[in-house]
């Protein structure tokens, strides 16, 4: 299944096999074990506190109603209280030591039994001394029902002399209370003053709550007149609190409806269908998201819409999404679960949506999937409750579950998909686990290897490199996300059958604090990068394209800028191929980084020095050796991707560095290996990303050896194929000197960069070399000469061929190369002179006449 459920708690096995035990002495006393099996159906989770422990409640023989909490960490069970009438429980929380239980009841539904606590009111909220169990106060007495919450300024046990009780009323407002206990007769807990607790309004006016246990945050809307407005309370382990944000939400909230979220496990506000009900929900993550989700209650079988305001963007998404069938009932609302990077959608039979609320703004990046899908058809099909952080509590079993995305089972629907919207999707939703990247990576170029000619609304090895180089800088530091590429797409504009979306702004929250810390810091910086227009930060190629090509026009013309800022690039590129090389664990079978390549060293090089430039102008505060070390470790990765794409095509075609043999016919293998090649260069290039040194040469002589002279010519000639010394070096040597093998060079012969040419020239032995090498011999001779007034005493008789141009050029020649100063500037060329020439030129000269 797409979604990744690990059972934390299983009321079932950690409680009920422990009452089980418990009770079969008194059972088998009494001779009551089916009385006792009945009373345990009664038995549900009420609460789950910070501290991960869980507190529940069943009713025993008599109706009476009985508390108890087992300890996540200890995994034991404590019985905490037994209230000796039959009620029926709303909420119920434990203080962080043990000392206080509080708990709100409403009278008992059941016919023939009386309530002594019932004083005429519906709702009795009380407080109980439970160590050891002592006085019980009354909080509460009142017609609505209340929901209690004791506050956790932090997970640690260290008691402390007051606690704090958040105390929530029906009738819309919520009240903080504020407990002194003390110590008498040893050990025992009693309540400080206990006729009158202070207590103070948190808030008013209220149609919704939600509570979030972890950050101890209280979420609520406030209905006014202009509309529903969203507030946000923080509370701090010195007893302060702030409201922190309020901003409008686009809610049809009725004021006659009260709906709370996560205040305990409320079982009797949810007695109705689900589906009866809106339901909304506010989430949160490390990352500074801010996301509220809406669903209105069902009113059409055929569809169902809800709404994602994402706050730290600046604009809200409803989506439409089609059921399929007319006749499919609904009878479950919709639930969402917080997957940190991911907000779930789910409808038990019919759909999962993953939504990425990190990167929100194309569609193409979030999955959809139908409920006749594999991967949503393990998924429990009863309620479930998302409390903080990524627990989910399966109402009808009892369960408590870690929620998480499967990798294993979206990497195996990236296998099975054919559709390229949800490759891309599934492909985001694998990386952003996180989890083993080494065996993870390995994977994925497995699959991309094998996908990439089935993709076609985007390039999936462009996709892959820039995904995979994002998430591997991603976990050290947050603050990238708007600085580094996420995706290559920049635009997608298919739609997805069966959903129907529309984005509309919305208004920012406005932030009421001056000073932040935190999450709070990282949801401000998001909402400033939002309100105020900024240039486009995420980092581009397109700087280092320019200076890159600067250089390289700079070294053509042998006007190089200063020699420290050339050796600061080529000493990042040293570092770049350093850390690539130790990625490796084993020898690589394609014959890379094995050459100077001076052009990607350059590329590479630049990249690191240009990406810390960018960093560090946007990362304020962070060390600078952070960010260097984050340049370099975001460059290697990118260059470490496209060897290991390539190692793992040359290890599946069975390939290694000595098998190329040129005279032969090219293999299946290697046409294959020449065509992956090629689509890798294909998709580095648009992006200007630096190719490992090698990589240019294999694919020529690869080139070469698999494609026919015109093919090869027009790759050649479109730049596709570079013309590097060591393919050339190797094709010239290689290639023995047939009629096919000497068009072939002598086609890349006259395609040779200036700068290799007078290299490759001197290794091929055949009269084309030799004529090139004698022109540009006479061309370097001719450069300076200035012409002499024409002597008719010319010494015919040292030539053996009288045709008067070619004498004439041989006598000028002899002359200049007599001159001490050619002989001080071509004395490397020893090998070339005036004969040499002639018989060159004696020879092109006969070609070109037909004789």
């Amino acid at each position: 299944m797409a979604l990744r459920l690990v059972a934390d708690f299983d009321l079932g096995e950690d409680v009920l096999a422990w009452l089980r035990a418990e009770g079969d002495g008194a059972g088998a006393r009494g001779g009551g074990r089916r009385v006792l099996e009945a009373n345990y159906a009664s038995l549900h989770v009420l609460n789950i506190e910070r501290n991960g422990n869980i507190i529940y409640t069943y009713k025993d023989g008599k109706g009476n109603v009985i508390f108890g909490l087992y300890d996540c960490q200890t995994r034991q069970n404590e019985h905490l209280y037994t209230f000796e009438k039959d009620l029926q429980v709303v909420s119920c929380s434990v203080n962080g030591e043990r000392t206080l239980l509080a708990a709100s009841l409403v009278q008992s539904t059941k016919e023939g039994r009386s309530n002594e606590f019932q004083l005429g009111s519906k709702c009795l909220t009380l407080l109980v001394e439970i160590y050891p169990v002592n006085n019980v106060k009354v909080l509460k007495a009142v017609d609505s029902c209340v929901w209690v919450q004791f506050l956790y300024p932090h997970v640690g046990s260290h008691p402390l002399p007051q606690s704090h009780l958040l105390l929530v009323s029906e009738e819309k407002y919520i009240e903080r209370f504020h407990i002194q206990v003390t110590q008498e007769d040893g050990n025992k807990v009693v309540i400080k003053n206990s006729g009158r607790l202070p207590r103070d309004r948190i808030a008013e006016d209220i149609v919704w709550a939600q509570w979030d246990m972890s950050e101890q945050r209280l979420y609520y809307v406030d209905l006014k007149k202009s509309g529903c407005i969203l507030k946000c309370i923080q509370f701090y382990a010195d007893e302060s609190f702030n409201l922190m944000f309020e901003t409008p939400v686009d809610i049809p909230l009725s004021d006659s409806k009260f709906k709370l979220v996560n205040f305990g496990c409320d079982y009797h506000q949810d007695q109705g269908k689900l589906s009866e009900h809106p339901t909304l929900c506010v989430f949160t993550s490390h990352t500074g998201s801010l996301c509220v989700c809406y669903s209105q209650k069902v009113d059409s079988w055929e569809e169902i819409t809800y709404t994602v305001f994402y706050f730290h963007k600046g604009y809200k998404k409803t989506f439409a999404t089609a059921l399929g069938s007319a006749g499919s009932h609904v009878t479950q609302g919709l639930t969402f679960l917080n997957l940190d990077y991911y907000v779930a959608v789910y409808l038990p039979g019919h759909f999962l949506h993953l939504l990425n609320i990190q990167h929100p703004d194309f569609i193409c990046h979030s999955l959809f999937l139908t409920g006749n899908h594999k991967l949503i058809d393990m998924l429990p099909h009863g309620p479930l409750q998302s409390l903080s952080g990524s627990l989910v509590l399966d109402r009808c079993s009892g369960k408590l579950y870690k929620a998480s995305l499967d990798q294993s089972s979206l990497l195996q629907f990236l296998w099975s998909t054919h559709l390229d919207w949800e490759k891309m999707a599934a492909l985001h939703c694998v990386l952003s686990c996180g989890c083993d990247l080494r065996a993870l990576e390995s994977q994925l170029i497995h699959w991309v290897s094998e996908s990439v000619s089935a993709c076609h609304s985007f390039d999936l090895i462009q996709e892959f490199i820039i995904a995979s180089s994002y998430w591997s800088v991603y976990s050290e530091t947050s603050n990238v996300d708007t600085l580094l590429p996420y995706s290559s797409v920049l635009a997608w504009n298919t739609e997805i059958p069966g959903i129907a979306l529309m984005t509309e702004e919305t208004a920012l929250p406005l932030v009421k604090v001056q000073s932040f810390t935190g999450y709070w810091e990282k949801l401000n910086s998001n909402l400033e990068y939002v309100k105020y227009p900024k240039p486009f930060l995420r980092y581009s190629n397109c700087v280092v394209r320019r200076e890159w090509q600067h250089l390289i026009s700079e070294e053509k013309t042998g006007k190089r800028r200063s020699a420290t800022y050339v050796r600061n690039i080529l000493q990042n590129a040293l570092k770049v191929m350093s850390n690539v090389e130790a990625r490796s664990l084993e020898p690589r079978l394609a014959p890379l980084l094995q050459e100077e390549d001076p052009y990607q060293r350059l590329l590479m090089g630049l990249m690191v020095s240009e990406l810390k430039d960018h960093l560090s102008r946007h990362l304020q505060g962070v060390e600078k050796k952070k960010v260097e070390q984050m340049a370099l470790d975001y460059t290697s990765k990118l260059l470490d991707l496209v060897c290991n794409l390539l190692e793992a095509s040359w290890t599946k075609q069975g390939l290694h560095s000595s098998v190329l043999q040129l005279n032969e016919r090219a293999s299946a293998a290697e046409f294959a290996v020449f065509h992956f090649m090629t689509r890798i260069l294909e998709a580095t290039s648009s992006l200007f990303l630096p190719l490992p040194p090698g990589f240019h040469s294999l694919h020529t002589i690869l080139g070469a050896h698999c494609l026919p002279l015109h093919n090869l010519l027009h790759y050649i000639d479109h730049g596709v194929l570079l013309l590097t010394e060591t393919a050339v070096t190797r094709l010239i040597k290689d290639l023995n000197n047939t009629q096919k093998n000497e068009k072939l060079k002598f086609s890349i012969i006259v395609r040779l960069p200036p700068l290799i040419g007078p290299k490759i020239y001197q290794l091929w032995d055949h009269p084309v070399s030799s004529n090139i090498i004698s022109r540009s011999h006479v061309t370097r001779l001719l450069q300076n000469y200035k012409k002499q007034p024409w002597s008719s005493l010319i010494n015919k008789s040292s030539f053996s061929v009288e045709f008067l141009p070619l004498s004439y050029l041989i006598e000028v020649l002899t002359n200049l190369e007599s001159s001490d100063q050619a002989l001080c500037d071509f004395e490397a060329h020893d090998s070339v002179d005036a004969e040499f020439v002639q018989e060159a030129a004696l020879k092109h000269t006969t070609v070109l006449l037909g004789l």
